[in-house]
């Protein structure tokens, strides 16, 4: 802190030490007060907050519509039935889970265990693709009327490449499952990397993981060519910074923000929250949104994109949005 702000500072302090017929805590609290002032008075004078760079897949000019799990409410989530019909009612990408096989695969999986997809026992992680292959990624679904239309039927595991040279003209966001400390997760960030590049798929790709540090691990590698999506500890720095008076000292790590409406008593679906967001070109997608008058009014509100298990839906806001 420079010295005009120590100064300001000291003067505060001995201003209250001054007063005249103030009690010892009063005179605490606005000694506190005053050092804040000069503290913020300091920063707000010196910093410079620095806006993210632009991505290829972030310039789009109307918000987007990613189709969750490929859209988990029409179909079994993360199959090719399911990307399919996002695609049939023009979602323009995905948002994707992805784990690593036993013989070490990327397959798109939300969960750890192959039990609420299959009824089937056993890990991603402990069994091989040809294993997985041999499960039905469906028997469990159940569709909008209450039925199991795919059970005993044989909808498989898809991996992230399958997807990737399937749709080569759609958005991928590909979350990171695999925790950084287990063997599996200390592969993935370099194998997702290398499976990137050689497709070519840098400018339609987002990656993110609840964990920051796997996200963090992953640009080594990338070294900034592929948007970052934000993990946890990025979403609730932003917050915090956004509603406290310190917004200006924030420094985001990520281009894209995913969060849900509201979670942990924070309200992300303020439009002044996005704009904090977006003044630093940073663009924010809300997830799990599938009714057409939220998704309507987060839109208004500046959110950049949908991501939804309900691909029909959105289909309609598309519409709107498409001469835009």
């Amino acid at each position: 802190m420079s010295y005009m702000y120590i100064e300001s500072f000291h003067k505060g302090i001995c201003n209250v030490r001054g007063g005249q017929g103030m009690g010892k805590k009063t005179k605490i609290a606005l000694a506190i007060a005053a050092a804040s002032a000069a503290v913020w008075a300091g920063t707000k004078a010196v910093a410079k907050p620095q806006k993210r760079e632009n991505k290829a897949v972030l310039s789009f000019m109307r918000p987007i519509v990613l189709a969750r799990h490929g859209g988990g409410h029409l179909a079994p989530e993360h199959s090719m039935l399911a990307f399919e019909k996002a695609v049939a009612h023009d979602a323009d990408g995905f948002k994707v889970d992805v784990r690593l096989t036993k013989d070490e695969e990327i397959v798109l999986f939300h969960d750890a265990s192959v039990e609420r997809l299959t009824g089937a026992t056993g890990y991603v992680k402990d069994l091989t693709l040809a294993e997985l292959r041999e499960l039905n990624i469906g028997e469990n679904f159940e569709c909008l009327e209450g039925n199991r239309p795919y059970k005993g039927a044989n909808v498989q595991v898809v991996t992230l490449r399958e997807l990737l040279e399937a749709f080569p003209d759609k958005i991928i966001y590909i979350d990171i499952k695999d925790d950084p400390d287990t063997y599996e997760g200390s592969l993935m960030p370099s194998k997702l990397w290398r499976l990137i590049e050689e497709l070519q798929a840098t400018n339609r790709i987002i990656v993110s993981s609840s964990y920051s540090e796997q996200t963090d691990r992953f640009n080594l590698y990338a070294q900034n060519d592929v948007a970052l999506g934000a993990g946890d500890s990025d979403i609730t720095k932003a917050y915090t910074s956004f509603t406290s008076q310190f917004g200006h000292l924030f420094n985001p790590k990520a281009d894209v923000f995913q969060v849900p409406v509201k979670a942990n008593m924070m309200n992300f679906d303020s439009p002044k929250f996005i704009k904090f967001l977006s003044d630093l070109n940073c663009h924010v997608l809300y997830t799990e949104v599938n009714d057409l008058v939220t998704m309507s009014r987060l839109v208004r509100s500046g959110a950049k994109g949908i991501i939804t298990d309900r691909p029909d839906i959105a289909e309609t806001l598309l519409k709107k949005y498409a001469n835009v």
